[in-house]
């Protein structure tokens, strides 16, 4: 089926293998943006322009501020991409002032850089949303969850083309990497505006005041109604502590290694070459991950899976704080570093199955908001954790960055810790049949993966 109508009167809207092909693309684009800017070269500026010992607090603050602006922004997002006539010029507007940002990084004074990055980052997740919003443009109900599949692993790309820059033009010359990675950004982004076509909204409604309002109503009643199903609030509830967790290390982790380099001998450009490398590591063996718990996911069940992971997430904060805590050799990061990689696959083969078998089938996409709502808010605590327990450790009892680094990990092992234990209750066996909605069954249901 490659044709849907939005109702009798709308005509029937045509998709493209160039329109899905250029919309997968476009994850691609920010993915660039997410792991050259976010998870590498903007913490190796701050650390270069603030020194170790106030790196991981700076760069955790701004980070905690950004994110909390987009989670209060989300539901007025929500709402104009379901209410207005077109998604198109939203993103395309998030994207060019995300790119505009991203060129202007290190051009001005500390504080100034620190603003441009964070309202960067702000239009970054913006477009992520207006982005995922344009999936039913590009995909039928029958092939959905494989075009959202194919978006994600054409973005796992761009993490290479992030990595490989720093790796060819090197991280000295920190502005102009800045501008490398925004005009790939833009150049992979811009195929999504020209060829993905939308089938528009026939009734079209105007933002407002009203509007927003409504709509945050809407995710009020929707957070409120999640007693109706079993499960499905403390599922949310413990998601809160692990993504927390494992969101928070994903972004540290560069500082981590650099530090760690620093420690083996290393100076600091060979440690930040160091992390690019370990980040390469991880990005392959989050594709081979991702692939093979899924697998696991389909044999064993969510619920069991999910445990699985927690489990090696427990094991690899462990180990983690190990080698900041007795200063192992630099090699024990590339085996963190994979390890890291293959189990963050396994956390979105399970969890995403996971929510599935509790939610309503009339209702996905309204849960939906809230689990995405969990993500964001867990982007902003997590990162905020990390700066104060660093901060207060350096600065009030005067440990090393590297051992101060580890004792915040060990808080991330106990954050992750009580998310499973939250979770422990909670059946994946679905919805009673008893309930006013049917019993889901199977593990194989189709969904789209946004980041």
């Amino acid at each position: 089926m490659s044709a849907e109508t939005n109702n009798s009167t709308t005509a029937t809207h045509h998709i493209t293998k160039r329109a899905v092909f250029s919309w997968a693309l476009y994850d691609l684009a920010n993915t660039i943006f997410s792991m050259g800017v976010i998870s590498l070269y903007f913490p190796f500026w701050v650390r270069s322009n603030v020194g170790e010992n106030r790196a991981d607090a700076v760069f955790g603050t701004v980070m905690a501020a950004s994110m909390a602006v987009i989670f209060l922004a989300s539901p007025v997002l929500g709402a104009m991409t379901d209410k207005t006539s077109r998604r198109m010029p939203f993103l395309a507007a998030s994207t060019l002032v995300c790119v505009l940002l991203t060129t202007l990084l290190g051009r001005f004074d500390f504080i100034i850089t620190l603003i441009l990055f964070g309202v960067a980052n702000i239009a970054y997740q913006a477009g992520i949303q207006f982005y995922d919003a344009l999936l039913p443009d590009v995909s039928t109900e029958t092939n959905r969850g494989k075009i959202g599949g194919i978006g994600v692993g054409i973005g796992y790309f761009g993490s290479y083309i992030a990595v490989g820059l720093g790796l060819v033009f090197g991280t000295n010359d920190r502005i102009f990497l800045f501008t490398m990675i925004a005009l790939a950004f833009l150049v992979f982004a811009l195929p999504c505006m020209v060829f993905v076509k939308e089938r528009g909204n026939p009734n079209p409604v105007p933002i407002n005041l009203k509007t927003v309002i409504s709509s945050l109503r809407k995710t009020i009643r929707t957070l409120a109604s999640t007693k109706q199903c079993p499960g499905l609030l403390r599922f949310l509830i413990g998601r809160v502590f692990y993504t927390d967790a494992i969101n928070t290390v994903i972004g540290v982790m560069s500082l981590f290694t650099i530090n760690v380099a620093v420690n083996s001998g290393l100076n600091t450009q060979a440690g930040e070459r160091q992390a690019q490398v370990i980040m390469m590591c991880s990005i392959t063996f989050a594709i081979v991950g991702g692939f093979l718990w899924g697998w696991v996911t389909d044999r064993l069940g969510p619920k069991r899976t999910l445990n699985y992971v927690l489990w090696s997430w427990l094991c690899i904060f462990a180990a983690a704080a190990a080698v900041g805590l007795m200063k192992l050799p630099l090699w024990t990061m590339y085996i963190v570093g994979a390890t890291t990689g293959f189990c963050l696959g396994g956390v979105w083969a399970a969890d995403r199955p996971f929510m599935l078998r509790l939610t309503p089938p009339d209702r996905v996409g309204e849960f939906y908001g809230l689990y995405g709502m969990v993500g964001r808010f867990s982007a902003v605590t997590g990162p905020l954790v990390w700066a104060v327990i660093t901060h207060t450790l350096i600065n009030k009892f005067g440990l090393e960055p590297i051992k101060a680094q580890s004792m915040a990990i060990l808080a991330l092992l106990l954050l992750v810790g009580l998310g499973f234990q939250i979770l422990s209750p909670v059946s994946d066996k679905g919805i009673d049949h008893n309930s006013e909605y049917p019993y889901i069954t199977g593990t194989t249901r189709k969904f789209n993966q946004s980041k």
